[in-house]
């Protein structure tokens, strides 16, 4: 069966973003890309920082709410569905839930043809990353690299620490 949908999670500044861009230019076909960046950005301003939306601690730590779950649900429906209407899609996430997370797209994704991906990147490295960036909370990098994956099982893994992301997309491109 053909690869309908590839799941990217990673913690920040993991280089999913860069693997993303990749891989759209190295699949033969046309692949929209959606990420979790773009949902947060495209919330009303009222959500940032309010309890019912989503919250960055100055430690870099993530707290979201209810009409933050609300909407992020419908986010994930809304995908699913542009997939079963026959766009491939590329989904660039941080499952901060960890198997709750994963399960909440295994959900929405029933009965889709799913690649499951780990992108892994030493935490020193995402931090030097988080750092040059310079549009991140300081500690997201650290504080993610490693819970997000913490009872995630995967198809595939890459690991950003010393491989480039056009490597890395070429990698996740032979398993589609």
């Amino acid at each position: 069966m053909t690869t309908q949908v590839i799941v990217l999670n990673g913690g920040s500044s993991s280089g999913k973003s860069g693997i993303v861009r990749c891989l759209q230019e190295v699949l033969p076909d046309p692949w929209l890309a959606f990420g979790v960046d773009s949902f947060v950005e495209a919330l009303p301003a009222r959500m940032r920082g309010s309890d019912g939306g989503i919250t960055f601690t100055a430690d870099g730590g993530v707290s979201v709410g209810a009409e933050f779950r609300a909407l992020d649900a419908a986010w994930t429906e809304g995908i699913a569905a542009m997939a079963r209407a026959g766009a491939r899609i590329i989904v660039d996430d941080v499952f901060l839930g960890g198997p709750h997370s994963l399960e909440r797209w295994q959900q929405a994704l029933a009965g889709l043809h799913v690649l499951w991906v780990g992108v892994r990147c030493d935490s020193a490295v995402a931090e030097g990353r988080e750092i040059a960036r310079g549009d991140r909370v300081r500690g997201m990098a650290a504080s993610q690299a490693h819970v997000v994956h913490e009872g995630v099982r995967y198809d595939l893994e890459v690991d950003t620490t010393h491989t480039e992301s056009l490597a890395c997309a070429r990698t996740i491109a032979a398993h589609v």
